[in-house]
């Protein structure tokens, strides 16, 4: 196996990446492989699928299919080869299926049917252990010795990109919100990492494409949120349990934390949620269940430690799920693209199995001591408030704005987050969205004029509220996004925090700390690249960054 799409990725000086046979996530080397496999796959369906589509054929269910498979390949999402393989001989059947479209619509137009080459052609072997022999040649390293470390590391940007660009539009499609020029577009870029990329230039202009793709997804994901659920309010949250039977969610998925809080209205259970499900209270439609009691423990690394504590069972929503422990990995289930060996997989949005699992279980015997916190601030909220945000700005009362925000992860690194936004002058109001969020949400940072001094966004899934809070205020100091007094602290983790790095840079915007490390899959020459034409700058010391932002504005 080679791994290094994470921020968590093995690094020493004999080579960045995961190697061994197993990764720092605990994927092994089996699923890793098959994914790989999976992935080459997936472009040769997109090949033919971008094919039929200049003959006027589209095929929904196959660009469905597509966003599902390359979200099973995302970091802490699918461990489970038997649910891999699968997907590789689904994938030989759909593009057949999208080939036999595309000729029939050829000879139709009086036309000869184009002959694809590369993945395109690809046969998955009749078992797991020919898949495997066949993964060898496809892996994100492939080719290396002939085109250079720089042209791999790009193409991994793409490729990583692509990722995240299909889980946001994955959560989307779900809840009924699609668009062809989205599909199209994940099949382009398929088809443009397929053809063996090595021009530099259309590579960094890819990636910028993507980043564009990904605003229109975004902005979809939002959409259909706001449609399916409510616009997002301004809600306090309890953060400790209640008495009674309980149910934890955690990932990012509201369809399928909509469905269990139906499941289980009227059984005398209380339903939590966990690390990025937290905005979920600030959805009417969602916070109208009054089982949705509140939230329990905080972002994904630590969850061998709180879901042993937890006295019920947990559904993982999509990602980000981590090896379980012996000693609750029974009542842990899985839903849409998650999967762990030995895991109870739910399907069809029947969680009779879970209802039945928290009926067993003890659940909270006794109510702890209540804490909250505050969440509920996107576009809408925040917004409906600008022109005292403004007028604040303009008294001088709001200094600027630290956007401060991401995934979070286990490395020790990640401290500097709590610090940054703990250290933070009284005159400065705080963005931030993602499970970084729990590494100073229950700080009080009080108010300023009435404004909270912290304002939860939501999931990294609402990154768009972000976007259009940033042009929104653009547009009232009438200056540029960079010309606003606001900076942009992110701490990355995995593939759709990427996505969001794209968007950023292909809407020109400049001077972002990335941290806690840069991509491991970016070499130095990249690196270079991304300092001098998007000013991209490594997290350094706390107050130094602060000081230096501070420092820059008043220049």
């Amino acid at each position: 196996m080679f791994c290094n799409q994470c921020e968590q990725t093995e690094r020493s000086d004999a080579g960045d990446g995961c190697a061994s046979t197993k990764g720092a996530c605990g994927k092994d080397a089996v699923t890793a492989d098959l994914q790989d496999l999976l992935l080459h796959a997936v472009e040769g369906v997109a090949q033919h699928a971008w094919a039929a589509r200049q003959l006027g054929v589209v095929d929904q269910d196959a660009s469905r299919f597509i966003l599902y498979a390359v979200f099973s390949t995302l970091t802490n999402v699918n461990f489970d080869p038997a649910r891999i393989v699968p997907l590789i001989e689904q994938a030989a059947t759909v593009r057949n299926r999208l080939r036999d479209a595309a000729a029939a619509a050829a000879r139709n137009l009086g036309r000869t049917p184009e002959t694809l080459t590369g993945a395109a052609n690809f046969e998955p072997a009749a078992d797991q252990d020919g898949m495997l022999a066949q993964a060898a040649g496809v892996g994100v390293l492939a080719g290396q010795d002939v085109v250079g470390a720089d042209i791999i590391g790009l193409r991994a940007l793409v490729l990583f990109g692509l990722k995240g660009v299909c889980a946001y539009a994955y959560h989307a499609q779900v809840l009924g919100y699609e668009r062809d020029d989205i599909y199209a577009g994940v099949e382009q870029a398929l088809v443009f990492l397929a053809g063996g990329p090595t021009d530099v230039e259309a590579l960094l202009e890819q990636s910028l494409q993507l980043g564009r793709l990904n605003l229109t997804v975004m902005e979809t994901l939002d959409a259909a949120n706001i449609g399916t659920f409510g616009i997002p309010e301004p809600t306090v949250v309890r953060m400790t349990p209640v008495r009674g039977k309980a149910i934890l969610a955690s990932g990012h998925d509201l369809k399928d934390l909509h469905a269990l809080l139906k499941a289980t209205a009227g059984q005398g259970i209380n339903v939590y949620t966990h690390g990025e499900l937290l905005p979920a209270h600030a959805y009417p439609t969602l916070k109208a269940y009054p089982h949705l009691v509140g939230n329990y423990g905080g972002a994904w690394q630590d969850q061998r430690v709180e879901f042993a504590q937890f006295p019920g069972p947990i559904v993982m929503t999509s990602n980000c799920i981590i090896r379980p422990h012996s000693s609750y990995s029974e009542r842990v289930f899985t839903a849409g693209p998650v999967g762990w060996p030995g895991l109870h997989h739910l399907t069809d949005d029947d969680f009779a199995p879970v209802v039945a699992s928290a009926h067993a279980l003890p659940g909270f015997t006794d109510d702890a001591p209540a804490e909250t916190v505050m969440i509920g601030f996107a576009r809408n909220a925040v917004l409906g408030v600008a022109d005292k945000v403004v007028e604040a700005v303009k008294a001088g009362a709001i200094r600027r704005f630290f956007l401060v925000g991401g995934c979070d992860g286990a490395a020790s690194g990640r401290n500097y987050f709590t610090e940054f936004a703990e250290a933070v002058p009284d005159d400065i109001v705080v963005l931030t969205l993602g499970c970084g969020k729990y590494r100073f949400n229950r700080h009080a940072f009080g108010e300023i004029g009435g404004i909270p001094r912290l304002l939860d966004l939501g999931q990294c899934n609402d990154s768009y509220s972000a976007i259009a809070i940033a042009t929104a205020l653009a547009g009232a100091f009438n200056c540029g996004v960079n010309e606003l007094p606001l900076t942009l602290v992110i701490s990355w983790f995995e593939q759709k925090a990427v996505a969001v790095l794209l968007t950023l840079l292909a809407l020109g915007v400049r001077n972002i700390r990335l941290g806690p490390t840069l991509p491991a899959f970016l070499t130095p020459n990249l690196i270079g690249v991304l300092v001098e034409r998007f000013g991209i700058q490594p997290i350094t010391d706390a107050k130094a960054d602060i000081a230096a932002a501070l420092q820059r504005q008043a220049a």
